[in-house]
């Protein structure tokens, strides 16, 4: 029932009616990057904003499968950059995530927005340890600084998970090391948590104290 209503509502935002199987067609051509499928769909009328019932476009799935050559046609269609699937995420965000560096690099170019409430791009490439995607993010104009609803950093979120390569890239770019969650902990408290005893000493070179001893949160 659910998929139905999904459907009924994917047609009436279409030129052309779009049937169950067409919308099937559609969303697995996506997930397997048939450039020539999509096109070949859009042409009968298929909307390049298509949404599968996650809320995740064509353009999303494409970006965070790394499927290169899907990602330009949908890109040359207009295709929504700022689009947000059920969780929050956008294209850009997704493709951060899971490392697709090359397809960061053209989503980018097409002009998507690098900074956006709650989980940043730079946040999750951070939280992955891309520190190559982290670094294209930041000369693009990421905010280094930037926390997500419940505070995490870029910073907290690479020293969570032990990416030394992405804390030290961070720290030279000046990175706020006492930003604090909504819990009071700093960077350096969740790197010696999780036992990321280098991560920790680095924070420390770098003034990083534990929120006990942090009177400034993040707002």
């Amino acid at each position: 029932m659910k998929k139905r209503l999904l459907l009924i509502a994917l047609a009436a935002s279409l030129s052309l009616p779009l049937s169950a199987a067409t919308y099937d067609d559609l969303i697995a051509a996506a997930k397997n990057g048939d450039a020539a499928a999509i096109s070949a769909l859009v042409q009968k009328g298929a909307s390049v904003d298509t949404t599968d019932i996650d809320g995740n476009t064509l353009l999303m799935l494409a970006a965070r499968d790394g499927h290169e050559a899907l990602v330009d046609y949908l890109i040359g269609q207009k295709a929504k950059l700022t689009a947000r699937n059920a969780a929050g995420d956008t294209a850009l965000r997704l493709a951060a995530f899971m490392g697709r560096q090359k397809v960061v690099e053209k989503l980018l170019a097409a002009g998507a927005p690098v900074n956006n409430p709650g989980w940043t791009p730079l946040a999750y490439a951070a939280f992955a340890g891309h520190d190559d995607i982290v670094r294209l993010l930041l000369k693009a104009g990421a905010d280094i600084n930037a926390p997500s609803e419940n505070g995490m950093t870029p910073l907290i979120a690479a020293a969570r998970n032990g990416h030394e390569a992405v804390v030290d890239l961070l720290l030279s770019r000046k990175a706020d090391p006492n930003r604090q969650l909504e819990s009071g902990e700093t960077a350096l408290d969740l790197a010696t948590k999780n036992s990321n005893t280098d991560i920790a000493n680095r924070l420390r070179k770098a003034g990083g104290k534990s929120g006990q001893s942090v009177t400034i949160k993040v707002r």
